[in-house]
């Protein structure tokens, strides 16, 4: 008699959930449907996925990794490039000649452009020629299951804890309204990726643990490496996490975890250095190519204040040609913002070294010569002269970290159900049963400290919040984990009137922050918007 009503119970949680991951996915694809830019004349919304739509249609239409034909588009009246970024790098390509990439990691770019390949083949239309609505079609396909997967994941990982429903039921609702992810499903970016790859992982890691029959969890271990893995590639941060989870999964079963769930991981690596180093050739991502590379000689000039001149170049050059440094008849020397730095290039401009003055005391009048591994710097660069708003980098760390918290782009102020964060974590800690669920609890808490330290601990440059968002974007990839730590604090409050109105106001606010950017997450906060109205910005 006690199996039937529990079964109902069960079936009656499930259609609710589904209701709600419908709703979410629908509002979704609504959005999608509609979206275009601020001049109408594309569907991309900011410099950060028209970098990224620059690769899938060179991919797809050149064959190359090479933008320059996408970003050099011109709109009807000749004076407008709508497909122009300032996320973008150029280097020398495989054929000897300066090119612009994007500066993003290609392997998540590839992806979409197998995405978008059919889509080309089969309707005849291209992105160049139709980016509203074959944009609109390629984002669908890639971004609504990627939201699918997430909730549904997430929901499983709820559905599986010793929660109460209620309690389940408001940490989907999260999920599905209370964050910055559902407005990120109208962009092409890296964090809806991440956020999913998150919830695969959890969810495995809490259903697999305690079993110990290695054909049950031989499937599980492997995709819950190539997740865990995939994270990485989205987030680079999150590598802090991908060791606490290869801890993680070896304490459940070091069999499966050596045997499988780390070859897995292994297999995104290779993907993900392999793809740099065919577009890039280098295996490092190329927003890490932003300094001078290494030394490879030295010019003395008579003077102190005397830079080498381009014949004191050329003579360089022409007695140290090797294997590492290629020859340069007739160098020419470009001046930076820096006069302790300067350019040296060949006369059609596509071989490039660094001319820099040393800046060891006991070596006055010397210039060091390095080879060329900064893509930033080309001209016109956005990221090599003054930069306006939060580009230019706070200067205070803590006056950054206060507004990382609690200000404009505050975690808890914008998703003020994050609150519930730090009391689950300790009650998680302090569970007497679920030797696992503590440890986990603990590398939650542990990796986000260090993520969030990461951040603001970055020079002055990198201070910037993440850039134009709607959110602190950096972290959103941690919202699974957030959810599960959360949990207890949620039950401990829907057993309370009070808390229960303190939740629900909690959620009232997230989704506020929500909706405020859903027409484009390429915008200020609400709150750094609403100061800026005001003038205290």
């Amino acid at each position: 008699m006690k199996s039937g009503p529990s079964k109902y119970r069960r079936n009656e949680l499930a259609t609710v959930a589904l209701v709600m991951i419908t709703v979410a996915v629908g509002i979704a694809a609504g959005r999608i449907a509609v979206v275009k830019s601020r001049d109408g004349d594309t569907a991309f919304l900011s410099a950060n996925d028209r970098s990224r739509w620059c690769t899938v249609a060179s991919l797809v239409e050149d064959g190359t990794f090479a933008i320059d034909r996408q970003i050099a588009i011109t709109d009807a009246s000749g004076k407008r490039r709508p497909w122009s970024t300032i996320d973008r790098v150029r280097h020398t390509g495989t054929d000897g000649v300066m090119h612009d990439y994007s500066s993003k990691p290609p392997l998540f770019s590839i992806v979409v452009a197998g995405v978008y390949w059919p889509v080309y083949q089969i309707s005849g239309m291209s992105l160049t020629e139709q980016p509203i609505y074959v944009t609109r079609i390629v984002l669908a396909i890639v971004n609504l299951p990627i939201l699918l997967i997430m909730l549904v994941a997430i929901w499983r990982m709820l559905e599986g804890s010793y929660a109460p429903d209620s309690a389940k039921m408001f940490g989907l609702a999260i999920a599905c309204f209370g964050t910055a992810l559902l407005p990120m499903t109208v962009s092409l970016g890296n964090h809806l990726p991440a956020a999913m790859t998150t919830a695969v992982t959890l969810m495995i890691y809490l259903s697999v643990a305690g079993e110990n029959q290695f054909k049950k969890i031989a499937t599980p271990y492997f995709v819950a490496g190539l997740a865990a893995a995939a994270t990485v590639v989205n987030e680079l941060p999150s590598l802090a996490m991908l060791v606490v989870w290869i801890v993680l999964f070896y304490r459940q079963h070091r069999i499966a975890t050596a045997s499988i769930f780390l070859p897995a991981v292994a297999f995104v690596g290779i993907a993900f250095l392999s793809t740099n180093m065919i577009a890039h050739q280098s295996i490092r991502p190329p927003y890490m190519h932003r300094s001078d590379g290494e030394v490879l000689g030295s010019i003395t000039t008579g003077s102190r204040d005397a830079r080498p001149t381009e014949g004191d170049v050329a003579k360089w050059f022409q007695t140290n040609v090797n294997r590492n440094v290629a020859s340069l008849v007739n160098p020419q020397l470009v001046s930076t913002s820096s006069p302790d730095r300067w350019i040296i290039q060949s006369s059609d401009g596509n071989l490039r070294y660094a001319l820099v003055r040393s800046t060891i005391a006991k070596s006055p009048g010397s210039w060091m010569i390095r080879q060329w591994d900064h893509w930033y710097d080309y001209p016109r660069s956005y990221w090599m002269g003054e930069r306006p708003g939060v580009d230019a980098g706070e200067k205070n760390r803590f006056v950054y970290a206060f507004h990382l918290l609690v200000g404009h782009y505050g975690i808890f102020t914008l998703t003020p159900v994050w609150l519930l964060v730090p009391y689950g974590l300790s009650m998680r800690i302090r569970e007497p049963q679920g030797r696992y669920r503590f440890y986990l609890a603990t590398s939650i808490a542990a990796v986000s400290l260090i993520c969030f330290t990461f951040y603001i601990s970055r020079p002055e440059i990198d201070r910037n919040f993440g850039g134009v968002s709607s959110s602190f974007r950096w972290m959103l990839w941690f919202t699974p984990l957030w959810i599960w730590a959360a949990l207890p604090a949620i039950t401990w409050a829907m057993e309370r009137d009070w808390g229960r109105k303190v939740l629900f106001v909690l959620l009232a606010a997230s989704i506020f922050s929500m909706a405020t950017a859903l027409d484009n997450p390429w915008q200020h906060p609400w709150i750094y918007r609403y100061l800026a109205f005001l003038g205290w910005l």
